[in-house]
């Protein structure tokens, strides 16, 4: 099984197990949430350590080790990127397996469980991106809002999306029904290492919002800001960050 295949099945695998448990109606909120992301993570560092047991591993929900850093392949997991959305039983959550080599974003699968049907957007397989005319629309947190994507949505004259995880908001982008995704209130390497696979796949732009690239595997896994968008708008928001 090839990385991108191995990254995608997780992914899907993840995202029924996730459903089957929220499923169940024995526990709903934040008791869900929980269980979600453990029973999620469990079954993710399992099935990665025993297909690749080479290489390091990073995940939101488990201890944090100095091993990975001195690895060149390192797996990067969010079992329940937007646990409070799945919680709420709401469709804007995901879940997030990447592969980054060399502090690269290169291999990523990002499922959406919670949509009809249910979805895996994947590095290897991309599609064309729809043509768009007109202002751009931006996708934000719905309960925080970036300062700055307010601005540059001010600036731009474009419309605000409000929307749960960082995988729904990057994956709207992918899929045409936003242009920009640009976070400032800080997250970590897990929110991001899958969607920045796939965004950048896709011929996107992906970088922090100064421009600089997006490093991962990282002994500090914060990351502070990003930046997902249509390449045709890059520089109109590149723009719109130094007037504001």
């Amino acid at each position: 099984m090839t990385d991108a295949d191995l990254a995608a099945h997780l992914a899907h695998t993840a995202g029924r197990i996730l459903l089957e448990v929220r499923d169940s109606g024995m526990i709903d909120g934040k008791a869900l949430g929980n269980a979600g992301d453990q029973t999620a993570n469990q079954f993710l560092i399992h099935a990665l350590r025993h297909q690749r047991p080479e290489d390091g591993l990073l995940s939101e929900e488990s201890k944090d080790t100095a091993e990975r850093l001195i690895k060149s392949r390192v797996w990067i997991i969010d079992p329940v990127d937007g646990t409070r959305e799945y919680g709420e039983c709401r469709t804007d959550w995901a879940v997030h397996v990447a592969l980054a080599i060399d502090g690269v974003a290169t291999i990523g699968a990002v499922a959406l469980p919670g949509l009809a049907g249910g979805l895996v957007l994947r590095s290897d397989k991309i599609t064309d991106l729809p043509d768009r005319q007109g202002p751009p629309r931006l996708v934000v947190s719905r309960t925080r809002p970036a300062a700055e994507a307010l601005s540059v949505a001010e600036r731009l004259g474009g419309e605000l999306l409000p929307m749960g995880s960082a995988g729904a908001k990057a994956m709207a982008v992918v899929q045409g029904e936003a242009e920009i995704y640009l976070h400032s209130g800080g997250q970590f390497e897990w929110d991001s290492c899958a969607p920045a696979a796939v965004a950048s796949a896709y011929g996107l732009h992906c970088s922090r919002i100064d421009g600089s690239p997006l490093v991962y595997n990282q002994e500090d896994t914060y990351m502070p800001d990003l930046l997902i968008c249509r390449k045709e708008w890059t520089e109109a928001v590149f723009d719109a960050l130094s007037r504001g």
